[in-house]
């Protein structure tokens, strides 16, 4: 298949996932700007106060931040400027934001696909959101201490905000659309040169002896790589395959999707998150040490597991029987 072939099938894709995202993404953020012109936001906030509070945010987040993990980050990135101003916004703020959704976003999609592999949803589930809490608190506690970040956030690109009347509001959330096109479409591209250039898998290879660190060995290496720069739903959909086969071990399976549930699609994610105005060393960098450190320790305490704990609360086989029918 010939290379303009192969980035017309990929727009294609791109499309597609943009027409779903459409028919969710608008709805959720005309109906958002509507509580919240009536009010209902900022009565729902102080339910997320607390949450929020721990992570030094404005409780009107929390709504955002939820959206993010029941629908995706496509899902609470036009809600974050309509729900607070940009202008009050620091650069701290929308990092520790932007690693909170990055930890943690369409999780019924996601955490369905990784079930499928054989991890139980509600353990992963809760690993993945426990996890971005506590980088969330930890970065939050860091930025605070040392004043790193402090200024105003630099937005390259400013999805909406709140704007007076609903035919201004209207018209931000057209241009946000158009603007999340281009971006999905450009980074629909830019992962396709990187794989038919072959850098793709230097990167992957590159990566193996950090994931021995976190506990992943054998071939869930480069699966768990694949997950780590294309995805959930490439790294947990090629698992599902191997785990059928049986060529890795549950414990090895369990691993690689919880690494997965910390880091996936780092590329195309963390360029959506800094043009936002997030750090890059926040959202990328402290996120893989956190993802390695917290996997290492993880694999640890599994290795003390009796597999009888293991099976009934961590992993089910009945999970991969039922794909192999």
């Amino acid at each position: 298949m010939s290379f303009l072939s192969l980035i017309r099938r990929n727009t294609g894709q791109t499309l597609a996932i943009y027409w779903v995202l459409v028919r969710i993404t608008v709805p959720i953020a005309i109906l958002t700007e509507l509580l919240s012109r009536m009010g209902a936001v900022k009565a729902v906030a102080p339910v997320f106060a607390p949450v929020m509070n721990l992570v030094g945010l404005p409780p009107e987040l929390g709504v955002a931040w939820l959206t993010g993990m029941l629908v995706g980050i496509w899902g609470a990135i036009p809600l974050v400027f309509t729900l607070v101003p940009a202008s009050s916004l620091s650069v701290a703020d929308i990092t520790v934001f932007s690693a909170l959704i990055l930890f943690a976003h369409g999780l019924p999609i996601e955490q369905k696909i990784i079930q499928k592999a054989g991890p139980g949803m509600i353990a992963t589930t809760t690993l993945r959101i426990a996890g971005g809490l506590l980088y969330a608190f930890l970065l939050h506690h860091v930025l605070t201490a040392t004043g790193w970040l402090a200024g105003p956030a630099n937005h390259v690109w400013l999805p909406m905000s709140a704007t007076p009347d609903w035919a201004g509001y209207l018209t931000g959330l057209a241009e946000t659309m158009v603007w999340m096109l281009l971006i999905l479409v450009l980074l629909s591209w830019g992962l396709e040169i990187l794989k038919v250039t072959g850098l793709l898998g230097l990167m992957m290879k590159a990566l193996s002896p950090v994931l021995r660190l976190a506990g992943i060995r054998g071939e869930a290496e480069h699966l768990t790589a694949i997950g780590l720069f294309l995805g959930i739903s490439y790294g947990a959909g090629l698992l599902i395959r191997e785990a059928q086969s049986g060529a890795i071990s549950p414990r090895q399976i369990f691993l690689s999707c919880v690494f997965m549930g910390f880091a996936h699609s780092v590329i195309e994610d963390t360029i959506v998150v800094i043009s936002l105005g997030a750090d890059l060393h926040g959202v990328l960098t402290g996120r893989l040490i956190f993802a390695v450190a917290a996997c290492a320790a993880i694999a640890a305490l599994l290795r003390r597991l009796p597999d009888k704990a293991f099976f009934a609360q961590m992993f089910r086989l009945g999970n991969l029987e039922v794909e192999r029918r």
